[in-house]
């Protein structure tokens, strides 16, 4: 992708369809005169006068509790530098957006317009009644040192700039786990500390807390070795100057044990990681390019730990790690402060977790078969759902056991169990789903590439490494339409009409012909049939010339499921085709089945596809928890309709009775937790959050997915094709690009998926 592409897309994503990417929603009901009365005036004026009471009432009746600020002046923004509160913006909303989907926390930005720090700090103080917790943010050294430092002195709230110590708990639980694996000890360990900003100073300080030895590091900034005969040191760099005859980074990395890298990419060489020590402990972290690139890291020294702050390497160093979750448990027992212990607890929540077993969705989401605690896993990965569940406890234990927590925990349990509530709608699967598929992109047909959606989708596609396209259409419009999108990467184009493919359409055409003679197809109408797109693309998966192929965009269901129903077939084993498709609702992920193919499915089918819709739910790396929707609840209606559901779920209960399956019941039964454990408590689904809906009829599941889908804007996967023998995937009519993009991944994680059970057989 070119730079100029880049920035347009960046520019327009920030600016539509509304500027900006957080807002503020309500959280009560706000429909009748009743509701506003109690809203706003007269209603609103009781809370006040409790709050009046009690200061601390603010939490009760306030967003107070579940509000962070994250506050900057914009004087060292990324890597963009000194460039001013109102250019630092879109970069605290961004900041904003992971507070909300990794740990449900809202979140105000506040830019403020000074560099004085006294201003800076006086106008803090003046807002913090406003928030919760305060995530200091992009403010330059050393002023982000004693702004901190005067906050945390002055409000009775948590304040924690992350920059500095974001990076150095992720990279101290890092650091435990290699210092372990490396069968050495942190108290012994020569530690080289490459960059002197804030960052490398927490990271320092909290080694050393840890027991790092301070004769044991080494600093260095933009001048080399910090020695303590330096002229001018600032108080900080003075806590880490040396007095070893130490001048250069090459001097320093003799015999080290570990490097840490906060600072320029490419400074460090092989010559320099050779001089190392054994088992040498490399965290190149510069952002986006390391100190020392991965895999020549990797290629120089064997026995290397290697970590970096990349997402495409092994053991990110990864801040979304730390601060959601610091935050989260801070808030959670209104802490006064988050101190040392706390910040130490989160490092050993951290350390501790990756040394568990692994969930089956993580192996999943990153095409692995099993991360194990090892050299390329130290730390957790930050799709991890366990870590709103491990590192929250940890923290707020730490602020209760040092004396800072207001509203201490009683019921960890219940606790824990609120957490996982928290995870709700962030889109994870699709994060997931991306990353899946990034991991091994196979060869995707776009049969109508000649629409702009669906090039788009490729384009996209493309660039974020999901898949590699091959685009069907008319060569002329496909070649005009990339260049109005700038898509300049060459990429196959294939026009199945077009002379260039006769032989191919000869070679397809016999192949069909030949299975098909004998039901009444000729050479000519074979011959005819490749010239249709949807045939062809078919024929380029069944003759191994592509991996998948996606289609639909400008054609009904019926006439597209056509030629992949004749020409491509059932998988093996399966006795049907049928759809899900998932939905990402507030509740959480939810699969509904089947929502394209079978009008009014038999008690059997319905058994067939709630076993392929589990399949394809474990696909995602979630435990399939199922409800056969009905009218009825559990035989209150002996009509055709519940009966079937009935006779379904008795199938399954007596064949498959480890599938966690119920019905008939009623989709708010199955949907509210409390209500069926109410009245139903004998259920499967008993105590349970549902997350697929087996639906018995077309009409039914088809009416109630494009329901939710536009009514609560709910993001849509889907259908997902379930039973046949090869990767192909139907579109819904007019699908957006995000919906193709999201499909393409679907396609090329059902290749990867196929291909991995044919190498198995």
């Amino acid at each position: 992708m070119s730079e100029q592409r880049k920035r347009h897309e960046a520019l327009i994503y920030h600016a539509k369809p509304i500027p900006g990417k957080i807002k503020v929603v309500p959280t009560k009901k706000y429909t009748s005169q009743r509701d506003l009365a109690l809203a706003y005036s007269p209603g609103v004026a009781e809370p006040c006068l409790e709050i009046e009471k009690d200061k601390n009432n603010a939490y009760k009746y306030t967003t107070k509790g579940n509000l962070v600020a994250v506050i900057t002046n914009g004087t060292a923004v990324l890597g963009l530098g000194n460039i001013g509160p109102e250019a630092s913006k879109p970069v605290m909303e961004g900041k904003g957006v992971l507070f909300k989907i990794f740990a449900d926390i809202d979140v105000f930005d506040i830019e403020i317009d000074t560099e004085n720090v006294d201003e800076f700090v006086e106008t803090v103080k003046r807002i913090a009644p406003t928030f919760g917790g305060i995530n200091l943010e992009d403010i330059k050294a050393p002023e982000a040192f004693e702004i901190e430092r005067r906050l945390k002195e002055e409000l009775d709230i948590p304040v924690m700039h992350d920059d500095q110590h974001g990076t150095a708990i992720i990279s101290s639980a890092a650091l435990l786990n290699a210092v372990e694996l490396a069968g050495k000890k942190l108290e012994e360990v020569k530690i080289v500390i490459s960059g002197a900003g804030a960052a490398a100073i927490s990271c320092s300080r909290l080694y050393r807390a840890f027991g790092a030895d301070r004769k044991n590091m080494v600093m260095l900034d933009s001048k080399g070795v910090i020695r303590s005969d330096r002229d001018n040191l600032s108080k900080e760099k003075a806590e880490f100057s040396t007095d070893r005859d130490l001048h250069t980074l090459n001097d320093a990395m003799q015999d080290a044990d570990v490097f840490i890298g906060l600072s320029i990419s490419n400074i460090v060489t092989p010559d320099m990681l050779k001089s190392m020590a054994v088992n040498p402990i490399v965290f190149a972290m510069a952002n986006p390019d390391p100190e020392i690139p991965y895999d020549l890291a990797i290629a120089t020294r064997k026995d290397i730990i290697m970590a970096t702050g990349r997402t495409d390497h092994p053991n990110q160093v990864n801040n979304v790690l730390g601060f959601p979750f610091i935050f989260r448990g801070a808030l959670d027992v209104r802490s006064t402060t988050i101190n040392e212990a706390m910040k130490m607890a989160a490092v050993k929540a951290l350390a501790e977790l990756a040394k568990e077993p692994v969930p089956e969705q993580v192996n999943i989401a990153y095409e692995q078969t099993k991360l194990t605690y090892g050299r390329d896993y130290i730390i957790p990965k930050p799709f991890d759902p366990r870590l709103i569940s491990v590192v929250p406890p940890a923290v707020a234990k730490a602020a209760m056991e040092t004396g800072v927590a207001r509203e201490p925990i009683e019921d960890w349990e219940k606790y824990e169990e609120v957490l996982m509530q928290r995870l709700g709608n962030d889109s994870k699967l699709v994060r997931l789903l991306h990353n899946r598929a990034k991991s091994d992109p196979k060869r995707l047909v776009f049969t109508e590439a000649d629409h702009l959606p669906v090039l788009k989708a490729a384009q996209i596609a493309f660039d974020e490494g999901i898949a590699k396209p091959i685009l069907l259409g008319d060569r002329e419009k496909i070649e005009a339409l990339k260049a109005e999108i700038e898509f300049h990467e060459d990429v196959p184009i294939i026009d199945p009409k077009s002379n260039e493919e006769r032989e191919r359409r000869n070679r397809y055409a016999q192949v069909h012909w030949d299975q098909r003679n004998r039901s009444g197809t000729t050479m000519i109408s074979s011959k005819k049939l490749m010239r249709e797109r949807n045939y062809f693309a078919a024929m380029m998966v069944n003759e191994g010339d592509a991996d998948a192929l996606i289609t639909g965009f400008s054609r009904s269901f019926p006439s597209v499921i056509k030629p992949m129903l004749e020409l491509i077939g059932l998988d093996a084993g399966a006795t049907r085709v049928a759809t899900t498709n998932l939905l990402i609702t507030e509740r959480g992920p939810l699969f509904l089945s089947d929502t394209s193919i079978n009008i009014d499915p038999n008690s059997k089918d319905l058994a067939t596809i709630a076993r392929m819709t589990a399949t394809t739910v474990k696909m995602f790396g979630l435990e399939p928890i199922m409800a056969m929707i009905s009218y009825s609840n559990f035989g209150s209606s002996h009509t055709t309709s519940p009966r079937k559901v009935r006779d379904a779920v008795s199938y399954l209960h007596q064949y498959y009775p480890n599938l966690i399956v119920d019905g008939e019941v009623q989709t708010d039964f199955a949907l509210n937790n409390e209500m069926l454990q109410d009245i139903f408590p004998f259920s499967k689904l008993a105590g349970k959050k549902v997350n697929t809906l087996i639906f018995p009829n077309l009409d039914a599941a088809n009416i109630t997915y494009k329901l939710i889908k536009e009514i609560n804007h709910a993001e849509n996967i889907g259908p997902i094709m379930m039973g046949l023998k090869k990767p192909v995937h139907i579109l819904q009519l007019d699908a957006s690009v995000d919906e193709i993009v999201n499909m393409s991944a679907i396609a090329v994680i059902d290749a990867q998926k196929k291909q991995k059970r044919r190498q198995r057989h």
